[in-house]
Protein backbone atom coordinates (compact mmCIF):
# COMPACT_ATOMS: atom_id res chain seq x y z
CA UNK A 1 0.00 0.00 0.00
CA UNK A 2 2.62 2.46 1.27
CA UNK A 3 4.82 1.62 -2.24
CA UNK A 4 1.44 2.13 -4.42
CA UNK A 5 0.94 5.31 -2.74
CA UNK A 6 4.64 6.11 -3.56
CA UNK A 7 3.80 5.35 -7.16
CA UNK A 8 0.50 7.88 -7.37
CA UNK A 9 2.24 10.41 -5.96
CA UNK A 10 5.17 10.15 -8.28
CA UNK A 11 2.89 9.77 -11.52
CA UNK A 12 0.87 13.41 -10.29
CA UNK A 13 3.86 14.74 -10.39
CA UNK A 14 5.19 14.00 -13.57
CA UNK A 15 1.54 14.81 -14.83
CA UNK A 16 1.81 18.28 -13.06
CA UNK A 17 5.28 18.93 -14.90
CA UNK A 18 3.98 17.76 -18.05
CA UNK A 19 1.04 20.64 -17.70
CA UNK A 20 3.88 22.92 -16.58
CA UNK A 21 5.77 22.07 -19.66
CA UNK A 22 3.23 22.55 -22.10
CA UNK A 23 1.55 25.72 -20.50
CA UNK A 24 5.47 27.10 -21.08
CA UNK A 25 5.08 26.29 -24.09
CA UNK A 26 2.07 27.87 -25.02
CA UNK A 27 3.04 30.90 -23.24
CA UNK A 28 5.90 31.38 -25.43
CA UNK A 29 4.12 30.37 -28.57
CA UNK A 30 1.82 33.15 -27.78
CA UNK A 31 4.74 35.48 -26.90
CA UNK A 32 6.15 34.82 -30.69
CA UNK A 33 2.46 35.32 -32.03
CA UNK A 34 2.20 38.54 -30.24
CA UNK A 35 5.70 39.79 -31.28
CA UNK A 36 5.41 39.20 -35.23
CA UNK A 37 2.11 41.17 -34.69
CA UNK A 38 3.54 44.29 -33.34
CA UNK A 39 6.46 43.62 -35.63
CA UNK A 40 4.49 43.54 -38.38
CA UNK A 41 2.03 46.79 -37.81
CA UNK A 42 5.15 48.73 -36.98
CA UNK A 43 6.25 47.95 -40.55
CA UNK A 44 2.87 48.50 -41.42
CA UNK A 45 3.19 51.73 -39.95
CA UNK A 46 6.36 52.90 -41.19
CA UNK A 47 5.58 52.46 -44.51
CA UNK A 48 2.02 54.16 -44.91
CA UNK A 49 4.13 57.38 -43.21
CA UNK A 50 6.70 56.38 -46.04
CA UNK A 51 3.71 56.45 -48.16
CA UNK A 52 2.51 59.73 -46.69
CA UNK A 53 5.49 61.54 -47.14
CA UNK A 54 6.10 60.87 -50.74
CA UNK A 55 2.36 61.69 -51.54
CA UNK A 56 3.08 65.32 -49.68
CA UNK A 57 6.27 65.87 -51.53
CA UNK A 58 4.68 64.97 -54.44
CA UNK A 59 1.41 67.39 -53.82
CA UNK A 60 3.54 70.14 -53.08
CA UNK A 61 6.20 69.88 -56.25
CA UNK A 62 2.64 70.13 -58.14
CA UNK A 63 1.53 72.94 -56.00
CA UNK A 64 1.97 76.14 -57.51
CA UNK A 65 3.86 78.88 -55.94
CA UNK A 66 2.24 80.90 -53.69
CA UNK A 67 1.61 84.71 -54.56
CA UNK A 68 4.81 86.53 -52.98
CA UNK A 69 3.88 89.15 -50.40
CA UNK A 70 4.99 91.95 -52.10
CA UNK A 71 2.00 91.27 -54.73
CA UNK A 72 -1.04 91.37 -52.47
CA UNK A 73 -1.65 94.88 -51.65
CA UNK A 74 1.02 97.83 -52.09
CA UNK A 75 3.75 97.86 -50.26
CA UNK A 76 6.45 100.43 -49.44
CA UNK A 77 10.21 98.97 -49.12
CA UNK A 78 12.56 99.74 -46.59
CA UNK A 79 9.96 101.03 -44.12
CA UNK A 80 11.84 103.03 -41.03
CA UNK A 81 12.83 100.39 -37.94
CA UNK A 82 9.44 99.83 -35.52
CA UNK A 83 10.54 100.63 -32.01
CA UNK A 84 8.81 99.66 -29.34
CA UNK A 85 9.75 102.45 -27.09
CA UNK A 86 7.51 104.68 -29.26
CA UNK A 87 4.75 103.10 -27.41
CA UNK A 88 5.52 103.87 -23.60
CA UNK A 89 2.15 106.29 -22.66
CA UNK A 90 -0.91 104.54 -24.21
CA UNK A 91 -4.18 105.48 -23.39
CA UNK A 92 -5.72 103.45 -20.33
CA UNK A 93 -8.60 105.33 -19.67
CA UNK A 94 -10.35 102.09 -20.22
CA UNK A 95 -8.27 99.77 -19.06
CA UNK A 96 -8.18 97.81 -16.02
CA UNK A 97 -5.86 98.32 -12.76
CA UNK A 98 -4.76 95.24 -12.99
CA UNK A 99 -3.84 95.90 -17.10
CA UNK A 100 -2.11 98.77 -16.07
CA UNK A 101 -0.31 97.43 -13.46
CA UNK A 102 1.05 95.10 -15.42
CA UNK A 103 1.70 97.13 -18.69
CA UNK A 104 3.80 99.65 -16.54
CA UNK A 105 5.75 96.21 -15.15
CA UNK A 106 6.79 95.22 -18.62
CA UNK A 107 8.44 99.08 -19.20
CA UNK A 108 11.41 97.78 -17.69
CA UNK A 109 11.75 94.23 -19.72
CA UNK A 110 13.79 92.93 -22.78
CA UNK A 111 11.18 92.39 -25.95
CA UNK A 112 12.70 91.60 -29.29
CA UNK A 113 11.89 94.26 -32.03
CA UNK A 114 7.94 94.55 -32.77
CA UNK A 115 6.87 92.44 -35.66
CA UNK A 116 3.83 95.52 -36.66
CA UNK A 117 2.58 98.11 -35.73
CA UNK A 118 -1.50 97.66 -35.74
CA UNK A 119 -3.88 100.72 -35.80
CA UNK A 120 -7.82 101.28 -35.76
CA UNK A 121 -8.36 104.30 -36.44
CA UNK A 122 -12.17 104.67 -35.41
CA UNK A 123 -11.42 103.83 -31.87
CA UNK A 124 -7.83 105.35 -32.22
CA UNK A 125 -5.84 102.60 -31.07
CA UNK A 126 -2.07 101.83 -32.15
CA UNK A 127 0.07 99.65 -30.68
CA UNK A 128 3.10 97.17 -31.06
CA UNK A 129 2.46 93.48 -32.31
CA UNK A 130 5.00 91.54 -30.46
CA UNK A 131 5.45 87.39 -31.50
CA UNK A 132 3.89 85.19 -29.20
CA UNK A 133 0.43 85.33 -27.03
CA UNK A 134 2.47 84.94 -23.22
CA UNK A 135 1.25 87.28 -20.55
CA UNK A 136 4.52 89.77 -21.01
CA UNK A 137 3.54 90.52 -24.35
CA UNK A 138 -0.05 90.85 -24.15
CA UNK A 139 0.67 93.16 -21.05
CA UNK A 140 3.03 95.00 -23.09
CA UNK A 141 1.51 95.06 -26.59
CA UNK A 142 -0.83 92.27 -28.62
CA UNK A 143 0.50 89.05 -29.68
CA UNK A 144 1.14 87.42 -32.93
CA UNK A 145 -0.24 83.89 -32.77
CA UNK A 146 2.76 81.90 -33.54
CA UNK A 147 1.37 79.29 -35.51
CA UNK A 148 -0.35 81.41 -38.24
CA UNK A 149 1.68 83.64 -40.83
CA UNK A 150 3.63 86.63 -39.56
CA UNK A 151 2.02 90.30 -40.51
CA UNK A 152 2.73 91.15 -44.08
CA UNK A 153 2.93 87.64 -44.86
CA UNK A 154 0.05 85.18 -47.30
CA UNK A 155 -2.79 83.95 -45.55
CA UNK A 156 -4.82 83.93 -41.86
CA UNK A 157 -2.73 86.30 -39.46
CA UNK A 158 -3.61 86.04 -35.95
CA UNK A 159 -3.12 88.54 -33.42
CA UNK A 160 -4.43 88.37 -30.03
CA UNK A 161 -4.66 90.73 -27.65
CA UNK A 162 -6.39 91.32 -23.65
CA UNK A 163 -10.01 92.52 -23.31
CA UNK A 164 -9.01 94.83 -20.30
CA UNK A 165 -6.27 96.52 -22.30
CA UNK A 166 -5.39 97.36 -25.78
CA UNK A 167 -7.99 95.38 -27.07
CA UNK A 168 -10.87 96.59 -24.99
CA UNK A 169 -12.14 99.28 -27.79
CA UNK A 170 -12.83 96.48 -30.31
CA UNK A 171 -16.28 96.51 -28.24
CA UNK A 172 -16.86 99.63 -30.53
CA UNK A 173 -15.61 98.76 -33.91
CA UNK A 174 -18.68 97.53 -36.35
CA UNK A 175 -17.86 95.82 -40.23
CA UNK A 176 -16.83 98.06 -42.96
CA UNK A 177 -14.43 99.94 -40.54
CA UNK A 178 -10.61 100.10 -41.45
CA UNK A 179 -7.29 98.43 -39.66
CA UNK A 180 -3.77 99.45 -40.97
CA UNK A 181 -0.90 96.67 -40.20
CA UNK A 182 2.06 98.74 -40.84
CA UNK A 183 5.37 95.95 -40.95
CA UNK A 184 9.32 96.31 -41.78
CA UNK A 185 8.42 96.45 -45.68
CA UNK A 186 5.38 98.60 -45.40
CA UNK A 187 1.83 99.51 -44.66
CA UNK A 188 -1.23 97.15 -46.00
CA UNK A 189 -5.14 98.24 -45.29
CA UNK A 190 -7.65 95.76 -43.84
CA UNK A 191 -11.64 95.79 -43.70
CA UNK A 192 -13.65 94.71 -40.77
CA UNK A 193 -15.96 92.12 -42.40
CA UNK A 194 -17.21 90.09 -39.68
CA UNK A 195 -17.65 90.22 -35.94
CA UNK A 196 -18.47 86.86 -33.88
CA UNK A 197 -18.43 85.52 -30.46
CA UNK A 198 -17.88 82.31 -30.02
CA UNK A 199 -16.71 79.44 -27.54
CA UNK A 200 -13.02 79.28 -26.80
CA UNK A 201 -12.82 75.79 -28.55
CA UNK A 202 -13.52 77.53 -32.29
CA UNK A 203 -9.87 77.45 -33.06
CA UNK A 204 -11.35 77.51 -36.26
CA UNK A 205 -11.22 80.96 -36.41
CA UNK A 206 -7.89 81.12 -36.86
CA UNK A 207 -7.99 78.31 -39.61
CA UNK A 208 -5.91 79.22 -43.02
CA UNK A 209 -7.09 80.67 -45.82
CA UNK A 210 -6.81 81.54 -49.49
CA UNK A 211 -7.31 85.37 -49.39
CA UNK A 212 -5.22 87.63 -47.31
CA UNK A 213 -7.22 88.19 -44.09
CA UNK A 214 -6.46 89.78 -40.95
CA UNK A 215 -8.21 88.12 -37.24
CA UNK A 216 -7.80 89.80 -34.38
CA UNK A 217 -9.24 87.62 -31.14
CA UNK A 218 -10.06 88.57 -27.37
CA UNK A 219 -11.87 87.69 -24.93
CA UNK A 220 -15.40 88.33 -23.99
CA UNK A 221 -17.71 89.89 -22.49
CA UNK A 222 -15.18 92.69 -21.67
CA UNK A 223 -15.87 93.99 -18.62
CA UNK A 224 -17.11 90.78 -17.24
CA UNK A 225 -15.79 89.51 -13.87
CA UNK A 226 -12.60 86.46 -13.49
CA UNK A 227 -12.12 84.67 -17.18
CA UNK A 228 -14.48 85.61 -19.71
CA UNK A 229 -16.31 82.37 -21.10
CA UNK A 230 -15.93 83.23 -24.53
CA UNK A 231 -13.98 85.12 -27.09
CA UNK A 232 -14.72 88.21 -29.54
CA UNK A 233 -13.46 87.51 -32.86
CA UNK A 234 -12.75 90.47 -35.87
CA UNK A 235 -12.20 89.08 -39.76
CA UNK A 236 -10.84 91.86 -41.80
CA UNK A 237 -9.95 91.28 -45.05
CA UNK A 238 -7.16 92.96 -46.94
CA UNK A 239 -8.06 95.69 -49.78
CA UNK A 240 -8.00 95.27 -53.37
CA UNK A 241 -4.61 95.84 -54.93
CA UNK A 242 -5.03 99.75 -56.43
CA UNK A 243 -8.68 100.03 -54.23
CA UNK A 244 -9.61 103.24 -52.73
CA UNK A 245 -8.31 102.34 -49.00
CA UNK A 246 -4.67 100.76 -50.41
CA UNK A 247 -2.19 103.44 -49.49
CA UNK A 248 1.62 103.72 -50.00
CA UNK A 249 4.26 105.23 -48.19
CA UNK A 250 5.89 107.81 -49.61
CA UNK A 251 9.42 108.10 -48.36
CA UNK A 252 11.29 111.60 -47.99
CA UNK A 253 13.78 112.25 -51.07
Amino acid sequence: MESSGRLSAGGRGAGLRSLEIIAWGSGIALLAVFAGIRIQGALGRKAALKDFAAAKAASAAAAPAPAPVHALAPLASLAPAISLGDFRSPDTSMWSPERVKGFRQTLGASFEPPLAVLRVPKIGLEVPVLEGTDESALNRGVGHVVYTPRPGEHGNVGIAGHRDGYFRGLKDVAEGDAIELETFSGRQRYTIRSISIVSPDRVDVLDPTSEPTLTLVTCYPFYFVGDAPQRYIVHASLDAVGGRTAERREHAP
